[in-house]
């Protein structure tokens, strides 16, 4: 008996799948966009010890389709600066390729020397997607200066 139920369970479970294959269907939770690393590693920037940088920006690198507009933020920034965020809409990405690279406001203050990792995220209002990124303070910090 418990075979038989066994068996009956696996069967309706597969059966589910395909129709839900067949019929092209994605789970209502799955999102049909990435938030990225530029190009392909975190961001990074690198301010001089105890400066800070008033209206930059960090990049936010998306993949795919989306009909909703992404809201997009930063968040775990150093004590003192604060973002205006930034939205990606529908109409923004690229067709040819599905990429679009938005833009997020930050305004960073002082801080002492060492790395800062924030948080860059962009929802759709069903999903949220996070990256991290440095905010790195000292004297020379690109390798290549």
């Amino acid at each position: 008996m418990k075979l038989t139920r066994r068996m009956a369970g696996l069967f309706s479970g597969l059966v589910a799948t395909f129709a839900l294959t067949l019929a092209g269907a994605s789970p209502a939770s799955a999102a049909t966009w990435t938030l990225e690393h530029t190009p392909g590693h975190p961001q990074r920037i690198c301010l001089d010890p105890g400066e800070g940088w008033p209206n930059t920006y960090f990049l936010v690198p998306l993949h795919g389709t989306w009909s909703t507009t992404i809201t997009a933020g930063i968040s775990d920034l150093p004590p003192g600066s604060y973002s205006d965020g930034g939205k990606i809409y529908p109409s923004d990405v690229d067709e040819d390729d599905w990429q679009y690279i938005g833009f997020v406001h930050v305004s960073i203050a002082p801080a002492p020397v060492g790395d800062h990792v924030a948080t860059l995220w962009a929802s759709d209002g069903t999903e949220t997607q996070t990256v991290p990124v440095m905010i790195s303070f000292g004297q020379d910090c690109y390798p290549y200066d």
